[in-house]
């Protein structure tokens, strides 16, 4: 079993490198947990037919089939009725930060969910929404705590027309911003945070709030949705970022837009300007995506699997969204109720299955330092990605490697790689081998 196999793992880890230091004894930056997860985006509203957390606690066995280990929440509060979108509004214009969501039940239906899943051993991390409120928040009637324009109405972003900004030069707003991340973490009990727009907020609350939190809740983990300040936040006050551009050019590439040499530039980039700590967060989908741009299937067509195997193999942490493992191929509503597509014996829960053990049993493909670097393999066909991770670790009598092939072409390929014999692939197909046997 997958959480019995890690805590075996951990726990050799730690005998063999004291001090809490693992990797050849390099101190770690993230909670121990986090190194083999994968992360899991419940959309609660569009898991089930009832839309609630007690019908949601009865889909975790399937969920941790799929091998997710931590379950991020979107956004469970109270949705604002002023300027609402849609029937059931958005999930990020919330108007009590302390309260949920009647749509979904009840705070001891939360607190019940979020009890099973942590007896399951997952770790749960709620969507946060710092950056603004409901224009109709109790919040909104404290005097500078929102941005208003010339005439003192509230102001907005972008066409997020059901959403005032909130003014973090206002020391009192940030004072019961903090007051409600405690809540979550102190009293109910969640294991982090995920946070929306996180960019938008000045990194010094993230960094000020996080602090004070990692005191009594060191193991906390938290993801910033973004990435152009990813070198910023990362350096304090989140353990991950979103790969939004990793996620473009692999649909690029599906769409024959971009090449492998492209898939290249961008990781010897990204190593060149990130801290070994930070973590990307890689997807092939997530509400955002799915919801506005498409399905994987509309963005990536058939390479859309390929780019699921992808997204386990490169550095990082992989995520699945709501209703990938299950054979979801339609776009969810967003301000309404749209149930995900379940097919019976999807293909896709097979293959997140396969990845994820393929993850969990080597450690080359854990995030950042516990895990192995990512290097090129020598390759005569520009349409093949080919790459190794292997993991030496003397203390720990460790010799790991995980070598894949991928072919990102709509056309069978033949290549010889360094140091192997010739292969051939079929259009979007992938190979990978594990200490030189196939998986």
């Amino acid at each position: 079993m997958k959480k019995l196999l890690l805590i075996a793992l951990a726990g050799l880890m730690m005998t063999a490198c004291a001090n809490k230091k693992q990797n050849c004894c390099r101190e770690l930056s993230h909670t121990q947990w986090a190194y083999p997860a994968t992360i899991y985006e419940l959309n609660v509203r569009q898991l089930t037919e009832e839309g609630t957390f007690r019908a949601a606690e009865k889909m975790l066995p399937e969920i941790q089939a799929a091998g997710a280990d931590i379950i991020w929440i979107m956004p469970c509060q109270p949705i604002g009725v002023l300027t609402r979108k849609g029937t059931l509004g958005s999930y990020y214009s919330i108007i009590d930060y302390c309260a949920i969501n009647p749509e979904f039940g009840t705070m001891d239906d939360f607190r019940h969910f979020l009890n099973t899943a942590h007896e399951m051993g997952f770790k749960v991390i709620l969507d946060w929404v710092a950056n603004h409120t409901a224009p109709d928040s109790e919040w909104t009637k404290n005097e500078g705590w929102h941005y208003r324009d010339s005439l003192g109405n509230l102001m907005v972003q972008y066409d997020w027309t059901d959403i005032s900004k909130l003014n973090y030069e206002n020391q009192d707003m940030r004072a019961e911003m903090k007051k409600c991340l405690h809540f979550w973490m102190d009293e109910v009990g969640i294991d982090g945070f995920r946070c929306d727009v996180a960019g938008e907020v000045p990194t010094d609350f993230w960094n000020d709030a996080f602090g004070e939190l990692r005191q009594t809740h060191p193991d906390m983990f938290t993801l910033a949705e973004d990435e152009d300040k990813a070198k910023e936040l990362t350096e304090s006050a989140f353990d991950m970022y979103y790969g939004w551009t990793l996620h473009h050019l692999m649909n690029e590439v599906a769409q024959g837009k971009q090449t492998v040499e492209d898939l290249w530039a961008y990781f010897q980039k990204a190593d060149e300007t990130l801290s070994d700590k930070a973590i990307r967060m890689n997807f092939t989908s997530n509400h955002d995506e799915n919801s506005w741009n498409g399905t994987e299937y509309e963005r990536m067509g058939d390479a859309a699997h390929l780019f699921a195997v992808f997204t386990f193999v490169v550095p990082g942490m992989p995520l699945i969204y709501t209703g990938q493992p299950s054979g979801n191929h339609h776009r969810l509503e967003f301000f309404e109720k749209d149930l995900i597509d379940r097919v019976e014996n999807a293909p896709e829960m097979a293959l997140y299955q396969k990845l994820n053990t393929l993850r969990e049993e080597n450690k080359a493909l854990w995030s950042n330092e516990i895990g192995a670097k990512m290097e090129r393999i020598a390759c005569d066909n520009a349409a093949i990605f080919a790459c190794r991770r292997h993991k030496v670790c003397e203390k720990c009598k460790l010799d790991n490697k995980v070598e894949a092939f991928l072919n990102m072409s709509a056309d069978e390929q033949t290549f010889t790689p360094e140091g192997f014999e010739p292969m051939t692939l079929g259009p979007w197909q992938w190979r990978i081998l594990v200490n030189g046997a196939e998986f």
